[in-house]
């Protein structure tokens, strides 16, 4: 089985959100045509507590994009974002959430991030998603969603470890690039890692 896998489309992520990503709303639209063809659809969201570690306005002294040592992993800090059961939180507007069987949540943990929508980045904890997928023979997963060069990238790359046929719909993920040339590194990784890239014509031809 194959599955649609929706990273992070959550309010703070579209821009003009606590942590926008650039033309994040252009890919809503596509997202809903892109589940009309697929057998499985789940979604993910960060769900932080408020405390959370990888805000900047918790650390004193410290200000977004500065790096931090916690449980000797570097974090960088970001704005305070999609905190648990707020708006910035909830889905993007205009998402179609009808076809969305279950959803995930990642970032639980004050003290560690989770970019990968299958563990937190000490990798001490899964989200459940890997379980899931495996209880129902899922084995071909395609991305879509923010952000390319972080979540998106860090999810497709543990599919991959965890023996997921994977792709990434290139058109359909939107990325921060907060170092120029991030989006670009991302995706020349993947693809060294044997992820498939390709849009999603090729899927809406299908």
């Amino acid at each position: 089985m194959r599955a649609l896998i929706l990273v992070d489309l959550q309010r703070d992520f579209m821009p003009g959100g606590a942590l926008g990503v650039p033309k994040g709303e252009e890919i809503i639209p596509i997202v809903n045509r892109l589940q009309t063809v697929f057998p499985l659809v789940v979604a993910t969201k960060d769900w932080h507590p408020q405390d959370h570690l990888s805000f900047a306005e918790n650390h004193e002294g410290k200000k977004v994009g500065d790096i931090v040592v916690i449980l000797d992993i570097a974090q960088i800090l970001w704005p305070t974002h999609c905190v648990e059961n707020t708006s910035g939180a909830e889905f993007a507007h205009g998402l179609d959430t009808e076809q969305i069987e279950k959803v995930f949540f990642k970032g639980t943990d004050r003290l560690i991030d989770s970019y990968s929508v299958f563990f937190d980045n000490a990798r001490r904890r899964s989200t459940g998603l890997h379980e899931y997928l495996q209880s129902i023979s899922c084995d071909e997963l395609f991305f879509a969603g923010l952000a390319t060069d972080y979540c998106v990238f860090y999810s497709a790359m543990d599919a991959r470890d965890l023996g997921y046929k994977t792709y990434v719909i290139e058109d359909v993920c939107k990325g921060i690039d907060l170092h120029p040339g991030d989006v670009k590194k991302a995706m020349q990784l993947m693809k060294e890692r044997g992820i498939i890239v390709l849009s999603s014509d090729q899927l809406l031809k299908t």
